[in-house]
């Protein structure tokens, strides 16, 4: 406790205040002037996958085997109601022959249309001669933003060339439109949407947290001191991961960088309000606002460092992962609540020492003889003090612990049944809106072709020169999955090297694409063996999108399983180092897995049934888990340090009492803020976003209105004495409770 109170003065003191607050001024004007910020560092073309992956191996192969043919497609799908006339054709081979002569930046390959009649093209229009699908090929090392430029310079030639704009015409127009989809297409209009959620998703997060603090407090002053805290936080944050992402030591991409900041603003509100909410109770009884605010931080900060601590640990778990998406999260994430945790202990204290009972204006806390007081100079009668009653949701739950017991774990329990149906997808077309040009443009190939021919996969096949290997088109051919495979290709470096391009019948982003790979693989393993060729499984690989997203399933299910169980650990061990008790730790931890699997549920209810999704996003479980387990701990911490302190001097059930109706209204207005920063991403029209922030709010309001008002402290009267072992527990009779108080 002095200790702390120690730490109160320096930061919060009469003069220490102001240089607390010079400190943090002084460091994000030096930060933003010396270093860069995250967002001029931002990189969305990383891998995901690393160097031994089996595509990545195959990509190798192919880049050095089949040059041509080795860039990243954009397929421009050409499209007119009734069919596609002569003069269009005409228009797109003088296109074709433009890009041969001027390169866009960064093309790698087209093919040789420019130089073929306008007829030669027919035989590729489709069946009711409606839609042509032509590539273009770019560098693999052009970054989305690079390529989202060569995109523009490749609609402004064929502007120039037809007289018109194919790309805003709309497909059933019966005018000539211009769709860019396949792989380019799709990963420019992935950043892009990231890049405009950036904007409005700050905006909305600020004016929902503001309006939230507003309505709690209704004090503007009040409100806008956790907003100053986190702009602080951001400030310092952000050019400090602009510089570890300038110097190579991390990669951010705009995902990254647009949940880093809704996590910002929950998580930092959350502990601004753990402060103010002690302030404001001390102010009721302690006239000298500054000794009201040393007992302030010296109540809160331990449990607000712990919370801090605890999401900071839980986030660098994601360091484990070897899928790069997952692993590029944890140190911004991890970073950003350190930093706002510091702001949370410093900043805001010595804004609140600043301000004093300002902070709270117009509804100013003041003890009873403040009031008394107050009341007299102004003529009004004096205040009776109301006798304390025994009621609230603490002292419900201490009455009747079995019975709340039993209806939560039903509850929760018959939510996380729920979880098992859910089917999961790493299609990322689908978290496009329908109206997005590259989903348009697969739709419209999904209509008149092959989906397969979206991204065609390519095999690559070293037969050694025997006989037997050489022509595995026929067998390809007859499997049940495959839809075409091409004229076999030989390698440029090694000719012993063929290879096929093979369009799957299915949609080559599905699942049932992706469960192809591994069978095509054994497949032709299998005739590579009975061809006489040796160690056939190093001589066969497939390059190619739908590759890569089996790659990119096996890697995040492997992360998942891998990184779930460590971060169960380390909030375990944290626990019991900061409650010492094993039997409170297993139950606090238990409760909130249990809270998130009811999440998953719920979230896969409104999700699937109401919504009407087919699946959520694959990256979705081990998203939500993180944080929802590490926030939902904060909770639980932050009330049962609450309830460890008051059974020193009071009966434990009274001190369980009391300590879920002193939280009570904090961690629901913490919960209910950060539940709606969450929410916000659902507003945003990219679909994974949509359904992490729908099962992330959902994980937050169950462990805010359920979880900790009920389940947790119901567990706590039930273990009595036994749930601090093996710590010691005084017991406090209720009379010498009573002497104590008088």
């Amino acid at each position: 406790m002095k200790g702390m109170s120690g730490y109160g003065k320096w930061v919060a003191g009469s003069k220490t205040k102001w240089i607390t607050l010079l400190v943090w001024v002084a460091l994000v004007g030096v930060l933003t002037m010396l270093w860069p910020s995250v967002n001029s560092q931002v990189a969305n073309n990383a891998s995901n996958l690393p160097e031994d992956s089996q595509s990545v191996r195959a990509s190798v192969v192919a880049e050095r085997e089949f040059p041509a043919g080795s860039g990243v497609p954009a397929l421009l799908v050409w499209h007119r109601d009734g069919g596609i006339a002569e003069e269009d054709l005409v228009h797109i081979t003088a296109v074709y022959s433009k890009l041969e002569q001027q390169p866009l930046m960064h093309q790698n390959f087209v093919p040789p249309l420019g130089k073929l009649p306008p007829q030669a093209l027919q035989a590729s229009l489709s069946e009711d001669r409606s839609t042509l699908v032509t590539p273009v090929l770019f560098d693999k090392t052009a970054d989305s933003d690079q390529l989202g430029e060569s995109l523009k310079s490749l609609k402004e030639l064929v502007r120039t060339e037809t007289g018109t704009d194919p790309s805003a015409a709309k497909p059933d127009s019966g005018d000539l439109s211009l769709r860019v989809s396949g792989p380019v297409g799709i990963s420019v209009d992935a950043t892009g949407l990231f890049k405009n959620a950036d904007v409005s998703l700050l905006i909305a997060t600020v004016i929902l947290v503001l309006v939230f603090l507003l309505l709690i407090y209704r004090s503007p002053i009040l409100a806008l001191i956790p907003l100053v805290a986190v702009g602080f936080a951001y400030g310092v944050t952000s050019p400090v991961l602009g510089l570890m992402a300038r110097e190579g030591w991390i990669t951010v991409d705009s995902q990254a960088v647009s949940i880093m900041t809704v996590l910002l603003f929950g998580a930092g509100t959350d502990y601004c309000l753990f402060l103010i909410s002690r302030f404001r109770q001390m102010l009721k009884v302690e006239e000298n606002k500054g000794r009201a605010l040393l007992s302030a931080i010296s109540h809160s900060s331990g449990a607000i460092a712990m919370s801090g601590f605890t999401v900071v640990l839980a986030l660098f778990a994601l360091l484990l992962a070897k899928y790069g998406a997952y692993h590029r999260f944890a140190v911004p994430f991890s970073v950003s609540i350190l930093i706002m945790g510091v702001a949370s202990l410093t900043l805001v204290p010595a804004l609140l020492a600043i301000f004093g009972r300002t902070s709270f204006f117009p509804f100013v806390p003041r003890t009873p003889q403040m009031e008394a007081e107050r009341a007299k100079a102004k003529g009004r009668p004096v205040p009776q003090p109301q006798p304390a009653r025994r009621k609230g949701i603490g002292y419900l739950v201490v009455s009747r612990p079995w019975a709340i017991v039993g209806i939560t774990v039903v509850l929760l329990g018959v939510l996380a049944s729920f979880s098992s149906g859910i089917k999961f997808t790493y299609d990322i077309l689908s978290s496009f809106p329908k109206t997005m040009e590259s989903r348009e443009g697969f739709d419209l190939i999904g209509e008149q072709f092959s989906p397969g021919e979206l991204a065609p996969a390519k095999l690559m096949v070293d037969t050694e020169g025997l006989p037997g290997g050489e022509d595995l088109k026929s067998v390809l051919s007859s499997l049940s999955y495959v839809d075409v495979v091409s004229d076999p290709q030989q390698g440029a470096v090694n000719p012993k090297i063929t290879a096929y391009d093979i369009e799957f019948k299915d949609n080559p982003y599905s699942i049932e694409a992706m469960d192809h790979i591994p069978a095509l693989q054994a497949t032709v393993e299998s005739a590579l063996t009975e061809s006489g060729i040796e160690n056939a499984q190093d001589k066969v690989w497939i390059s190619g999108q739908t590759a890569t997203q089996h790659d990119t399933k096996e890697l995040g299910e492997r992360d998942t399983d891998l990184i779930i169980p460590v971060v169960i650990g380390l909030i375990t061990v944290l626990l019991l180092v900061y409650l010492r008790s094993v039997v409170a730790t297993v139950y606090l931890v238990g409760t909130v897995i249990l809270s998130f699997f009811s999440a998953l549920g719920l979230g896969w209810i409104i999700i699937h049934y109401v919504l009407g999704a087919d699946a959520i996003q694959g990256a979705i479980p081990l998203y939500s888990f993180v944080f929802l387990v590490a926030l939902g701990e904060d909770y639980n911490i932050f009330m049962i340090s609450n309830i460890w302190k008051k059974r020193k001097h009071m009966p434990l059930k009274q001190a369980i009492a009391e300590g879920v109706n002193e939280t009570g209204s904090v961690i629901t207005s913490a919960g209910l803020i950060l539940a709606g920063t969450f929410a916000v991403l659902a507003s945003l029209p990219i679909q994974v976003l949509v359904q992490f922030g729908i099962i992330t709010a959902i994980g937050v309001l169950l462990d805010t209105f359920v979880v900790r008002p009920f389940l947790v402290p119901a567990i706590t009267v039930l273990f009595g004495r036994l749930a601090f072992w093996p710590g010691k527990h005084q017991e406090v009779s209720e009379a010498s409770a009573s002497d104590t108080q008088r």
